[in-house]
């Protein structure tokens, strides 16, 4: 497969970039080998500067369930761009858009809309804290919500440890805010609530994990999480950046039938536009 174009960009891209690319999933470390670098996509394929095509089952990590290109959305994009593309002030679009999801959803109230994954579980975990009044979040190994600096630990050694941190950068003293569970396993979880319960704000899980590998959850364990949730005083945060809108309408929520306090979304919201 030629590459000798994707190999030159990436050597220029160093030059100006951190690590040559905007995000480390691009970066082919666990891979091996040079980031490709894509010139177009149309439909379920994409074509790369050297001209090698793909099948693509990554879809710009998720958003695009439409496709490349689909000319519905470019014209909708396009009608749109031509009243400007930002305002600094409330539109009429984001009425209607809210409205949609909410109208649709049966457990969403209401919606606040952000920029990305990583700020909507941010939020999510300050809106918990304040509500709350309590500083521990409860997260799951293997489960990932995002760059932020209380989510990017480690579980400890034992069965309910406070998290350690995966990044330099995160002090100890935060990633300890953050406790760590094995994932499926209700004697941990018991045992967690049992030394932090207190001061557990909220559990954030991705009711389908997909960034650890597809691991689908049982709706017993999911159920167990709202029951503890709710006999502790902790919200249940559901982490749906990536089974929102393509899990069903609804959700993992709705599949499971298992209504979460806050439901965080990505970039399926805006179709993968900033």
């Amino acid at each position: 497969m030629k590459n000798s174009t994707s190999k030159e960009l990436f050597e220029n891209a160093r030059k100006y970039l951190a690590g040559g690319v905007n995000s480390p999933v691009r970066a082919f470390k666990s891979v091996g080998g040079t980031p490709i670098f894509i010139a177009k996509g149309k439909g379920c394929r994409t074509q790369d500067v050297d001209g090698n095509e793909y099948l693509d089952f990554c879809c710009s990590w998720g958003p695009l369930i439409h496709g490349h290109a689909n000319a519905d959305i470019e014209k909708a994009i396009i009608d749109a761009v031509t009243n400007g593309t930002s305002f600094g002030a409330p539109t009429e679009a984001e009425n209607r858009l809210a409205e949609l999801i909410v109208t649709n959803h049966p457990f969403i109230e209401q919606i606040r809309f952000v920029s990305s994954g990583t700020e909507a579980t941010m939020s999510s975990i300050r809106l918990a804290r304040g509500v709350t009044g309590r500083d521990k979040i409860l997260k799951f190994e293997g489960c990932y919500h995002g760059h932020a600096d209380g989510l990017l630990v480690n579980a400890g050694s034992g069965l309910a440890t406070l998290g350690t941190s995966s990044s330099a950068g995160v002090p100890e003293s935060y990633a300890a805010e953050t406790v760590v569970v094995p994932l499926d396993d209700e004697k941990a979880l018991t045992a967690a609530f049992e030394k932090y319960g207190d001061d557990i704000a909220a559990i954030i899980v991705e009711p389908i994990p997909a960034n650890n590998g597809l691991l689908i959850q049982r709706k017993e364990y999911l159920q167990f999480m709202r029951d503890i949730c709710t006999r502790h005083g902790a919200l249940l945060i559901f982490d749906e950046v990536i089974s929102g809108f393509r899990a069903g309408f609804e959700g993992a929520a709705g599949h499971y039938g298992i209504s979460p306090d806050i439901i965080c979304f990505g970039k399926i919201i805006g179709g993968g536009m900033p």
